[in-house]
């Protein structure tokens, strides 16, 4: 028995809701032949308005339009098919991004579909989706609260699981990402299995909740695997949109990419008929060539081009924005244009800008950088830094709930342009305590907020467990990206974002709090990068000395250094071992001579204190011919520094060890260091679990691990140690009721750090002293094992003493002749 128009129209649209767009439109095709055939002309509407947004989808918007039009003109229709058509107008025109006359379209709708529940809840999505690109979050939520509501009466899941995600959409344009990601996440496993399509719309969304954490590496992966994903499914809207979010996100760290993904997204939109969207696409474009004198992740200036673009086509597209209703966007780009022409010497008065409660934080951010910025200009230095640490200050506002490192990692990215301009003009001014304020406004921009413990989660442990095994079982690093994982990765992000919340804002260390801190022999030494200058604020109880150093004969020393640390910790034998040796000595010794020489601070220092600028971050200080193997900490800032001092510390009574698999003397490494200890515990083979290993480093004061590890770029709570039942990652770490003061990391890699917007850096040292450890001891690259076990042996007798960790690490280097890339993080002394 053939089937019927009614039939027809429900395959079709299911096919159209999961994303089948070329099956929907053959099925509806039928269909509506069917309904023409049968008389139906209410069918017929319905079949118009669903089939418009398969063309929609497709590229078609025109044709679509001219459909539901077409049914439009017919006679007899019900007030309800009426409405549904104006309903479907409305989506077309958001569609093109034209946002009031979909309002009005889809208002009018929803009116007209009071008495059916179902289709009135269509039109509520449809109508969530302006008012989410207007700005209007409370009105979108509201409205998808609705359409849930309709949808779970009559039992239609999916689509009430897809009001949810979209709910979760909206709380990440509103800056809640903690409660975006766990909305979500609850219904992620069961739209994932409707269709291929929903689980890329999923991913797309995930992806720019990723990025607006800070997890820009894995945010862009996402992006452009959706992307491809989207032109295999022949839907080139959507991929449009991705890769409009992809250019948003490069515009950070990469305008030259960005640009090149915009036009591309601008061009597809243009395609489809989407000029509200274009443009859009079309800003970020600009908005890239406009980037002037940002830092990239290499530490050099950002430039996407010689030439800025033509101040005309600004202004077009910013009118272009505004007509669209896009007003936030063409806010951002007005104030981007007034700031690159200012920083390139074209501009000329401040333009007008107002920064109020509903300003969104991009808008006010750049505000605030376009005041400092033109207050430059005018030599104004001392307003250079007071509006460049407003904006500071409004994105402290933002995120003081929040304690996870992750989130706190998203501040880096956003308050990079501000940071680099405050570093710059006191830089300038030559004021040292406008440089070590500036120093320590950049170092805290992750640590204002030091983290809550949070209470014990065994669910989230059990996802940890799940992750060893697909971590094992894919270890060639691409393991994030299986769709199990995936899930598993964010359902741990869910609930450590959650489940972590922030402390007391942590008040920032002067340059006098600092000198009062320092004994008589120390040396504080802070590494300060704005971009284009490096330069060292030393200081002791009795001076103060600022310098500038040669950056770009410093970039030149960097380059080749871990390859060059690397091979010197595997070559230790045969003929090419003194010719690696030769070759390291040497470049370590220009760094010591560009870094160090200059300092006179450090000539009679007894002991060195350090906080370093994120480029300088894979510097080995103890191996630089001018420290000598004295005592030297390498702080996150100053002011973590003597917070971490000051923190109850027990006295070093016990201590933990643990060897992980495939190391060669690992157990011969702690079992020789566990000696110096009176209490000690030592886990090796199987017994060296997660599990174990974490309830041993809540017990003890000291622990020590000997263990392959695995540094995750961007991401540092996915870096870890391998165990003998797989990993041991940073979520862990935030598992462990109560960390030990001082946890010695011999493992390769994971003393690595990744340099994020210019100053920040983050590694496995930091998740560590984040969870509150007092120092950490660890090595940025491989080092060899004979090397390890002899040079930690010997520093745990001093541990074991009482010796403080920095004192303990140098006399240790003296007593064995053994000179190692290990170095002291923290408070160290």
């Amino acid at each position: 028995m053939a089937a019927t128009g009614e039939q027809l129209y429900q395959r079709g649209w299911h096919l159209a809701t999961r994303g089948s767009f070329i099956d929907a439109r053959r099925v509806l095709a039928a269909g509506a032949a069917r309904a023409e055939a049968e008389g139906d002309i209410e069918l017929g509407a319905r079949i118009a308005g669903t089939t418009a947004y398969v063309l929609a989808r497709l590229g078609d918007v025109d044709g679509g339009e001219q459909l539901c039009l077409d049914a439009l003109g017919r006679d007899g229709l019900s007030e309800a098919a009426i409405a549904q058509l104006h309903g479907q107008l409305g989506s077309l025109a958001l569609e093109r991004g034209l946002l009031d006359d979909a309002a009005g379209w889809l208002d009018k709708s929803i009116r007209g579909l009071s008495d059916q529940p179902v289709r009135q809840a269509n039109m509520r999505m449809n109508r969530s989706l302006v008012d989410m690109q207007r700005g209007r979050l409370d009105a979108a939520v509201s409205d998808l609260h609705l359409a849930e509501g309709a949808y779970r009466a009559a039992g239609m899941d999916t689509e009430a699981n897809l009001a949810v995600h979209n709910r979760g959409y909206a709380l990440m344009l509103g800056g809640d990402l903690v409660a975006a990601l766990q909305t979500m996440q609850s219904v992620r496993e069961p739209l994932d299995g409707e269709s291929a399509m929903w689980a890329a719309v999923n991913e797309l969304d995930r992806a720019e909740v990723l990025r607006e954490a800070g997890l820009v590496t894995e945010a862009e992966r996402s992006l452009a695997a959706v992307s491809e994903a989207f032109g295999r499914h022949r839907a080139p809207r959507d991929r449009a949109t991705a890769d409009y979010n992809l250019a948003r996100s490069l515009l950070s760290h990469d305008p030259a990419r960005a640009a090149r993904v915009a036009a591309a997204s601008a061009r597809r939109f243009a395609t489809i008929g989407s000029s509200g969207w274009a443009v859009r696409a079309e800003a970020i474009g600009l908005r890239a060539r406009l980037t002037v004198g940002r830092v990239d992740r290499a530490g050099g200036p950002v430039r996407a081009g010689q030439r800025l673009p033509a101040r005309t086509r600004v202004l077009d597209v910013t009118a272009g924005l505004k007509a669209h209703g896009f007003n936030s966007e063409a806010e951002a780009l007005r104030l981007t244009d007034a700031l690159a022409r200012i920083r390139s010497g074209h501009g000329g008065a401040q333009p007008v800008m107002r920064i109020g409660r509903r300003t969104p934080l991009e808008v006010g951010l750049l505000a605030h950088e376009v005041r400092a910025a033109h207050a430059a200009t005018q030599g104004r230095e001392a307003d250079t830094r007071r509006h460049a640490a407003a904006g500071l200050d409004l994105l402290d506002r933002t995120r003081h709930a929040v304690g996870s490192l992750d989130i706190q990692v998203s501040a880096a990215m956003k308050g990079a342009g501000l940071i680099t301009t405050g570093l710059a003009s006191a830089l300038r001014s030559g004021n040292h305590a406008a440089v070590f304020e500036w120093s320590e406004r950049a170092r805290s921009v992750m640590g204002s907020f030091p983290p809550l413990r949070p209470p014990p989660d065994p669910e989230l442990a059990a996802d940890l467990a799940e992750l060893r095994v697909l971590r094992a079982a894919a270890p060639d690093g691409e393991w994030l990206a299986t769709p199990r994982a995936a899930l598993l990765s964010d359902r741990a992000r869910q609930r450590q974002w959650s489940h972590t919340a922030a402390g007391e804002l942590r008040v920032r260390a002067t340059l006098d709090d600092a000198v009062a801190e320092l004994g008589d022999g120390d040396a504080l030494v802070s590494y300060v990068f704005d971009g284009v200058e490096l330069a060292a604020l030393a200081i002791t109880r009795g001076s103060r000395q600022l310098i500038a150093l040669d950056w770009n004969a410093v970039r030149l020393a960097l380059r080749g250094l871990r390859a060059d640390l690397d091979m010197a910790a595997t070559v230790t034998a045969g003929p090419m071992a003194a010719v690696v040796r030769r070759g390291l000595d040497e470049r370590l010794a220009t760094l010591s001579r560009i870094l160090c020489a200059p300092v006179r601070a450090l000539s009679g220092a007894e002991r060195i204190l350090v906080t370093a600028a994120g480029v300088l971050s894979g510097v080995p200080w103890m191996m630089l011919p001018a420290i000598g193997r004295r005592p030297l900490s390498v702080a996150t800032s100053v002011t973590s520094w003597i917070a971490q001092r000051s923190s109850a510390a027990r006295a070093p009574r016990s201590a933990g060890f643990a060897a992980g698999p495939r190391v060669a003397r690992g157990e011969e490494e702690v079992s020789a260091a566990s000696t110096a200890w009176s209490r000690a515990q030592v886990r090796t083979g199987t017994e060296a679990t997660v599990t174990e290993v974490t309830a041993l480093a809540s017990e003890v004061d000291v622990l020590h691990v000997a263990a392959h590890g695995r540094h995750a770029l961007d991401n540092p709570m996915f870096s870890g140690l391998e165990l003998a039942d797989g990993t041991l990652f940073g979520y862990d770490i935030d598992l462990i009721p109560v960390v030990p003061d001082t946890v010695v990391l011999s493992a390769c890699e994971v003393g690595r750090s990744s340099v994020r917007w210019g100053e920040e850096a983050l590694g496995m040292t930091r998740v560590w002293l984040h969870a509150g450890v007092r120092s950490v001891i660890a090595a940025p690259v491989i080092v060899a094992d004979d090397a390890a076990c002899e040079l930690l042996a010997a520093m745990h007798e001093g541990l074991a003493a009482g010796v403080a960790p920095s004192e303990a690490l140098a006399a240790a280097s003296v007593r064995t002749g053994i000179i190692a890339p290990f170095q002291v993080h923290g408070a160290g002394f």
